[in-house]
């Protein structure tokens, strides 16, 4: 048979495979995917790092704050007063950047000091810059690995560049890559940040709130002031849309050394000592 009249397999067929009719391949390949790799690479469980992409370090953000400043003093009627509070406001962002790298560095090293033959609680982010990429950074630093489950978006967010590169994905579809921050997190540390953040945020706790997760989660609100300012539980509370139960599902933490305490406690209390034998990907324990 002459091989060229062979017609083009359909799992090959890239007209094929990007259309609306092969949607359910799409789906089911950014699940099976990453599900084959984090068995490779003995992947059991991780701490989720979400918050927001527009945090930078804070060494970088006084320079430009101050580089703004000199700028408006040589020519006021360019740079005006909105340019010099943004550079202000990323100032104070920073802070949360510097304190995500030292939690992220703390608690890879101390994962690394119980990890045996798998990869015991690695960090994970959403794989793009801000808190994401000072997630990574930390676990870089204290020599571990760190996952990175970036999505494809009309303003490119690339990944940033200290993911271990066998544990950096690309996703199209939201919710599969929020079914992946779910489905292996042990706990989950949320930075100040935007709608993304948010978004992520609610799920998690809708998802503990009506038991939808029935594992152990360790959920910590990093940065106390903002979240109270941003977000009034207690008006829920007071409101009757939350049950006081619903309050304990988090708690706060305003340091560094102060948040590693609370999750190494409850990783330790839920799943130290009595799951160090379990598989790397194992029965969900999320309900999906």
């Amino acid at each position: 048979m002459n091989e060229s009249l062979r017609p083009l397999k359909a799992y090959k067929d890239p007209e094929f495979i990007n259309s609306s009719a092969a949607r359910s391949v799409r789906l089911l390949s950014e699940y099976l995917s990453p599900y084959r790799r984090f068995r490779q690479e003995k992947v059991r469980d991780t701490i989720v790092f979400f918050g927001s992409a527009h945090a930078i370090p804070r060494q970088r953000a006084e320079k430009a704050y101050q580089e703004t400043i000199d700028a408006q003093q040589r020519s006021p009627s360019q740079v005006g007063p909105g340019l010099v509070e943004a550079a202000r406001v990323q100032l104070g962002l920073s802070r949360y950047y510097d304190d995500a790298v030292e939690l992220s560095r703390l608690l890879t090293s101390w994962s690394l000091s119980i990890a045996r033959n798998s990869h015991h609680f690695v960090v994970c982010s959403g794989g793009g810059p801000g808190i994401m990429e000072a997630a990574n950074l930390g676990a870089h630093l204290a020599g571990g690995n760190s996952v990175g489950l970036n999505i494809s978006l009309p303003l490119e967010q690339l990944p940033n560049p200290y993911i271990t590169p066998s544990l950096n994905f690309d996703f199209h579809y939201f919710f599969m890559r929020k079914y992946w921050f779910v489905y292996l997190a042990k706990a989950l540390i949320v930075f100040p940040g935007g709608f993304g953040t948010m978004d992520e945020l609610w799920e998690v706790l809708t998802l503990i709130q009506t038991g939808k997760i029935t594992k152990k989660m360790v959920v910590l609100l990093y940065g106390s002031t903002y979240w109270n300012e941003v977000v009034n539980f207690q008006a829920m509370l007071r409101w009757g849309t939350i049950a006081p139960e619903d309050i304990r599902i988090f708690r706060f933490a305003d340091t560094p050394n102060e948040a590693f305490e609370i999750v190494r406690e409850g990783l330790e209390r839920y799943y130290v000592r009595s799951n160090r034998h379990e598989s790397p990907v194992k029965k969900p324990d999320v309900r999906l």
